[in-house]
């Protein structure tokens, strides 16, 4: 292929109807071409038709490691050496300790932590030769605080938390950006304006204002680099 040398290319794991598409929306804004993971190919198809050519759907389950090392040859061959990781995916809440099934709670950490581990081996193959690349994982409240009731959303956070730090202190001398995103606060989505009906009142973390917090740390110079970031929205309790 011809790649063109101004465009960056970009993988997204985890993309759904909220902060993943503002993700990959951004992203597209920004001149990059982006591969789209995600386990439904439905969404992903409608948004890469949406783009245009800055958006390829691969659908991908990134808890096999076959699958990850599938889609990430489809996006070489496609657009390009990657350049650009958003390991943003995750899977069930669990409940409390009883409630929570194995299946569940592996379920959880697969998809987040052993997932963001495989893609992020993947991405690095391509962001060495160039010494420059960046890899952002999305946390969460959880990522610092354990949740009554999430138990393995919970842990499954803390682990994508310590790998980014574990990858930070291996990869930034080597001229790679690995930071963290702790989303802490509601993100204003349809479902979730559908399932909780929040008032005009309650504070809410905006997509499109969270990509933009994204888009930062990538563009970040390296004399300057986040280890991690923490969004809140305005007025939120911890204000008061």
């Amino acid at each position: 292929m011809t790649e063109n040398r101004s465009e960056r290319v970009a993988i997204v794991a985890g993309v759904g109807p909220g902060l993943g598409a503002a993700l990959v929306r951004k992203l597209a804004q920004e001149n990059c071409r982006v591969g789209m993971f995600a386990r439904s190919p439905d969404f992903i198809g409608k948004l890469a038709s949406e783009l245009g050519s800055s958006a390829l759907a691969v659908p991908t389950d990134i808890s096999g490691s076959k699958q990850v090392a599938a889609g990430f040859r489809k996006v070489r061959e496609r657009l390009g050496a990657v350049e650009i990781l958003i390991a943003h995916a995750s899977d069930s809440l669990g409940e409390g300790l009883v409630k929570t099934t194995p299946d569940e709670f592996e379920r959880s950490w697969r998809v987040a932590a052993f997932g963001a581990f495989l893609c992020a081996r993947e991405a690095v193959t391509d962001m060495l030769k160039r010494r420059a690349g960046a890899i952002i994982f999305t946390g969460a409240t959880s990522s610092v605080r354990g949740r009554a009731g999430a138990v393995a959303f919970s842990s499954a956070k803390f682990a994508v938390r310590g790998l980014s730090q574990s990858l930070a202190a291996e990869l930034w001398p080597k001229g790679i950006h690995v930071a963290h995103v702790v989303i802490d606060g509601v993100i204003d989505t349809r479902r979730v304006r559908k399932t909780y009906k929040p008032s005009v009142k309650d504070p809410m973390l905006q997509p499109d204002a969270i990509a933009d917090a994204y888009w930062h740390l990538i563009q970040q110079d390296r004399s300057a680099w986040s280890l991690e970031i923490d969004l809140r929205p305005n007025k939120e309790a911890f204000f008061e």
